[in-house]
């Protein structure tokens, strides 16, 4: 049997997050169709978290005007959903007098964006404010308005958000058909299960096992990511093609954390904006990335030449930077489209079929004025067969987790007082409670693996990167879920740590 929706998104990254946190303020079934065991697995987990100011995009470009609303949206939407966010400021950095014109290109080019408050600085006037930038430094293009945000927190808040306001996500269904049927479109999915034991968990070939579900919608919405254009070219003659673009990066711990204040960029090539060196939110310092176009699309291993890259062009920008510091690597896919902009709305000749895709940086910064922009082109598409209303009873706001270490003693104590588990520290690096992670798994989407917990709370984001506190997790996520230890995953699928007894 088909389950019937208004609307379907596929992709629980940022940008179908905020989609689906738009289309729930009005009175329509909605669901988004994920194939990861968790929202935030694809793009969204595997990026710098810059909020960027606007001035990067070409002048008239969709970048240009996404990214300026949504960096003046974000500190609004941090308090509304309770995400970190901090507005620290950006510096675009130029090392040679011949390259000073590109820099005021990047300021006009600002300008016309609307971007407030840019400033080009003297080498001088740059070490003033960040005493750790190279002496090779000769200008600087200053961005007040830049900031940065916790990329697992922006996502999980507007997920959640529209969770609370009746969006349905379905995770572990990989979409594997969509067909254009009289006015509905029918989409046809592969279900796995979260939980099988590993001897069942594939068909003997690698591939996982799933069930057949079948979707129909009056409107799709294309948030894929990096495979966008598997999913356009199913309906439409005019092809797009997406290029993952790999990027590298390198986490540095929390003891060089204030080594720069801002976010420091290096005057932008054909590949991206180059490597940045920025403080997190949570207080690391992070370097990256690198941009290789691949052609696998889970292609995300990190590599010695891609690390060592990285690091020995943020020497450049900044002095004192050891690569001793690093506590781990990861790295991501960027979905670039070739013609280099995003691709935003409804499929010509497949209507009903809306394109959300091509969503490379500054995406993340984008997502809270892509997900309006989008939410209008939907509803006006559902306007044409009958009134779209907005809800009266729409949930604007969201509560976060409680995080024990940016509480007050006495904010703590009280916490405690009300539930003994926030007292029983699991994770000692981040400072991560018992509380917390039971929290995490009962929260409007729970998490149900290890990187779920981690993305929610941190429990294994430090110094020893999960190695003490890991098992003691595992214990708790088998405990709420009401399954065996062994069958606990890392990220779902077959990436389970226990095996079974020794004895």
């Amino acid at each position: 049997m088909k389950a019937m929706y208004d609307v379907l998104i596929i992709g629980a990254g940022v940008t179908g997050s905020a989609v689906a946190r738009e289309l729930s303020r009005y009175n329509l079934k909605i669901a988004v169709l994920e194939r990861a065991s968790d929202i935030c697995e694809g793009t969204s987990k595997a990026n710098s978290g810059i909020v960027h100011a606007g001035h990067d995009a070409k002048p008239g470009s969709l970048k240009a005007k996404l990214n300026v609303a949504g960096s003046q949206m974000m500190e609004a939407l941090s308090k509304e959903l309770d995400f970190s966010y901090r507005k620290n400021g950006s510096l675009v950095l130029c090392f040679d007098e011949a390259q000073k014109g590109a820099l005021e290109k990047l300021y006009q080019q600002g300008i016309e964006n609307g971007v407030k408050n840019l400033k080009v600085l003297t080498g001088d006037e740059t070490r003033q404010l960040e005493p750790e930038i190279s002496d090779t430094v000769v200008a600087a293009l200053y961005a007040p308005e830049g900031g940065i945000v916790c990329p697992f927190g922006l996502t999980i808040a507007l997920a959640e958000n529209a969770a609370m306001n009746g969006v349905e996500f379905i995770l572990n269904t990989e979409v594997k058909n969509i067909e254009k049927i009289g006015h509905e479109y029918q989409v046809i999915a592969e279900e796995y299960e979260p939980f099988v034991s590993q001897t069942d968990c594939n068909k003997g070939d690698g591939t996982p096992r799933g069930n057949r579900k079948e979707y129909e919608a009056q409107v799709v919405v294309n948030c894929a990511g990096v495979y966008a254009d598997v999913f356009h070219n199913m309906v439409s003659e005019e092809k797009i093609h997406i290029i993952p673009r790999k990027g590298e990066y390198c986490l540095m711990d929390k003891n060089v954390g204030k080594l720069v204040d801002k976010t420091i960029f290096q005057l932008p090539t054909a590949l991206g904006k180059g490597v940045l060196v920025t403080p997190t939110v949570h207080g690391n310092l992070l370097v990256g990335p690198s941009a290789e176009d691949v052609e696998d699309h889970e292609e995300i291993s990190t590599t010695a030449n891609g690390l060592s890259g990285i690091l020995d062009k943020a020497a450049l920008s900044v002095k004192q930077l050891s690569n001793r510091q690093t506590i781990t690597s990861f790295a991501g896919l960027r979905a670039h489209e070739e013609k280099g902009d995003f691709v935003i709305g409804e499929v010509k000749g497949a209507e009903g079929f809306v394109d959300v895709a091509g969503i490379e940086s500054p995406g993340l910064t984008c997502a809270p004025a892509t997900g309006q922009y989008v939410a209008d082109i939907v509803t006006k598409i559902l306007g044409r067969t009958g009134e779209v209303k907005e809800k009266t009873d729409f949930i604007a706001t969201r509560k976060g987790i409680p995080h024990i270490s940016e509480l007050s003693m006495e904010e703590r104590q009280k916490l405690i007082r009300e539930n003994p588990a926030y007292g029983n520290i699991i994770c000692r690096c981040e400072m991560v409670t018992e509380g917390e992670i039971r929290d995490a798994i009962k929260g409007p989407i729970g998490a149900k693996t290890l990187d779920g917990v981690k993305r929610r709370t941190r429990a294994g984001m430090g110094r020893c990167q999960a190695g003490f506190c890991s098992p003691k997790t595992v214990a708790i996520l088998a405990e709420e879920l009401g399954v065996p230890e062994e069958q606990i995953t890392k990220c779902g699928g077959a990436s389970r740590f226990l095996y079974g007894d020794t004895k």
